[in-house]
Formats: structure tokens, C-alpha cells, sequence
């Protein structure tokens, strides 16, 4: 198993904007190869920096499938507008990968 994740410190007061960017995107991560799930998940505000940490994780069965989709005409499909909400979050999200060490 495979996870891959992204962070998204998002501008307070702009979260259900961000939410809705992802409720209503074009998704085709079922018809990829070795994608078994996908969640966007809220963290807490931090108040102090004026941020609400978001992940968004997917489940691969390997991490070449996970490869072979940011390979993939549905990747470049999937984030060809990726740069355009800027406005709701600061910096570039940050990528974190994850495999499998212990479990089913």
C-alpha cells in the first residue's frame, strides 16, 4: 500500500471555498489502476498564523501506481487548473508519500 498527501494551509475564512473546489471537481482517480480510496480531510485552525491545515490523502496499492498516475493524461487533466487558487491557500501544498511497513 501506497498513501500519498498533500498539505494545504488555507486562509482562514476561505475553507468552504476550498472544500467546494474539491466536492466539485472533475475526479477520475476510480478509473486508475491500483487507486483503491481518496479523502480530504480538515484539521484545526491555527489562529495564530491565520490558517486551516487541510490533507488530502489517496490510497494506492503501490507507488508505482501512484507513479503511473502522475503520469497520466488524468493527472495533467486533473490539476490543469491547480495554480488558480492561490487565493485560498498559502504556498505550494506540500507532498508527502507513505509506504506500507506494517499491516494488511
Amino acid at each position: 500500500m501506497y498513501l500519498a498527501m498533500n498539505r494545504f494551509k488555507v486562509i482562514e475564512g476561505q475553507e468552504t471555498e476550498f472544500e467546494d473546489v474539491w466536492k466539485n471537481r472533475k475526479s477520475s482517480l476510480n478509473e486508475m489502476p491500483g487507486f483503491v480510496e481518496f479523502h480530504l480531510m480538515r484539521g484545526a485552525l491555527n489562529e495564530d498564523e491565520g490558517y486551516t491545515l487541510f490533507a488530502s490523502h489517496t490510497v494506492w496499492k503501490s507507488e508505482d501506481d501512484f507513479i503511473a498516475w502522475t503520469k497520466s493524461e488524468n493527472f495533467k487533466q486533473a490539476h490543469k487548473n491547480a495554480g488558480n487558487n492561490k487565493k485560498l491557500y498559502l504556498g505550494h501544498p506540500n507532498f508527502e508519500g507513505f509506504k506500507s511497513v506494517v499491516g494488511a
